[in-house]
């Protein structure tokens, strides 16, 4: 790889790290974005002068890829986008940004997916981690490419990544020691087309894991739970569930976390000593501790950074409290199933803030959420009519309208009473009004604090 010349396709944060990367081992990078918008100087700047860069912007022809032995695509890039149908012609090899980043780094790897809860549940890992290992990276959808720390590594280090499943569906060799599903609910299905893709690629993190590996699974997930009871299944497998005792396992027994383990229970920790909210939240708790015992980390350890953490920014974050009124920014909510579980953990009753990008989710279980808890529903964004529809056909009436997040934010606090939480929580993709959740969220909580 080191003298090979390879597109990197997408030239976001990932695609440059990407590009980065392969530049510094000694390859020629060509960075495609079908954006004609782009500013190609503007690109240039993110490498040295005399880098060996070729940017090609709009379509991409078969002479661009002269020479060319290997891409990389940038997660948020579509399989069937058109400039694919060129490589697979040119039969060049198609790699995610987490396979090119694997095959370079070194030391112990856990990875984490599921529709709700990595970011939380990756952050919280690297934490545990950090109080035993020396070299830790805490990569991937959580902020920094993975493909940014891979030549850092050392045999030494231990790297936990939060990897999506659009990261996974181009994946080789991709091989965690510790693999960790989540959960999975709806989403993404303008990318995957069917439940039952998205599932596969999902289960494509343990796929090259072998019999000395371990995977974390929802036992409460009815489809993880049939996945991990598979004869075929090759890594050993550590269930968590917060319905049900189990004989081995991580589970909730009332308030207590206990790990189950040879004829032994062990009480990890009572929720009362966290400082996270909500039962979800339990449930990335119990998953981040089975990774964290399965990568070698003893219990006193897993103690003390659990009972240490803090909310991840933008996930059911505590904002301010003002005349009485609590503030919470939930912009990470991008999902029905992500926002239920926001509404399940308010402490009173909520005045709500949803609406966005439509990724053609369905909202009737997110609404029948609403009854003795939402108040108010304020909406915005592409989705706002198809969910004030979805809210009425349940009965639920008291929605209103708004352009913009400062006015979403003065009409909540003009309706919000002393006690009552407003939520930001929109159960929707951010685009289309703000560049990404970040960015939701950052402005929610500047207006809030402008009030």
């Amino acid at each position: 790889m080191s003298s090979q010349k390879v597109l990197v396709a997408g030239s976001g944060k990932s695609g440059i790290a990407a590009a980065k990367l392969l530049l510094s081992m000694g390859g020629e990078v060509v960075l495609y974005d079908g954006n004609t918008n782009l500013d190609r100087e503007t690109l240039k700047e993110n490498f040295e002068e005399d880098a060996k860069v070729t940017i090609v912007l709009g379509e991409l022809t078969r002479t661009d890829l002269l020479g060319v032995e290997l891409s990389i695509i940038s997660p948020g890039i579509p399989l069937d986008a058109p400039f694919v149908a060129v490589l697979d012609e040119a039969e060049v090899p198609i790699w995610s940004e987490i396979q090119l980043a694997y095959h370079v780094a070194k030391g112990k790897l856990a990875a984490i997916t599921g529709t709700n809860g990595k970011t939380t549940t990756t952050a919280l890992t690297g934490e545990i981690m950090k109080t035993f290992y020396e070299e830790v990276f805490v990569v991937g959808n959580i902020g920094i490419p993975y493909t940014e720390t891979a030549l850092e590594t050392t045999e030494k280090s231990v790297t936990v990544a939060e990897v999506s499943s659009f990261q996974l569906e181009t994946i080789m060799d991709f091989h965690p020691n510790v693999s960790a599903i989540l959960n999975i609910t709806p989403d993404h299905l303008n990318r995957h087309g069917t439940m039952e893709n998205y599932i596969e690629i999902k289960e494509r993190v343990a796929v090259n894991q072998t019999e000395d590996d371990w995977v974390v699974l929802n036992y409460d997930d009815p489809v993880l739970r049939e996945y991990g009871e598979k004869e075929d299944l090759k890594p050993k497998v550590c269930f968590f569930s917060s319905t049900k005792e189990l004989k081995d396992g991580m589970y909730l027994d009332d308030d207590d976390i206990i790990y189950a383990h040879d004829g032994k229970k062990e009480v990890v920790v009572n929720i009362h000593d966290l400082q996270l909210l909500g039962k979800h939240n339990y449930e990335n708790v119990m998953a981040a501790v089975a990774i964290s015992i399965h990568m070698g980390v003893p219990m006193d350890s897993i103690r003390k950074a659990v009972t240490e953490f803090k909310a991840v920014e933008h996930r059911i974050e505590f904002v301010l409290e003002r005349a009485g009124v609590r503030y919470y920014n939930d912009s990470k909510g991008t999902n029905p199933d992500a926002a239920i579980q926001a509404i399940r953990a308010m402490p009173g009753p909520i005045v709500l803030i949803a609406g966005g990008y439509d990724k053609h989710n369905e909202y009737d279980d997110w609404v029948a959420e609403f009854e003795g808890r939402v108040r108010y529903l304020v909406l915005i964004g592409q989705t706002r009519d198809k969910i004030a529809e979805c809210a009425k056909e349940h009965g639920f009436t008291e929605i209103m309208y708004a352009e913009d997040m400062p006015e979403a934010v003065r009409v909540c606090a003009a309706y919000a009473n002393p006690g009552d939480n407003v939520l930001l929580s929109p159960a929707c993709a951010s685009w289309g009004m703000f560049d990404n959740y970040e960015q939701r969220g950052d402005i929610f909580k500047e207006c809030v604090r402008n009030l």
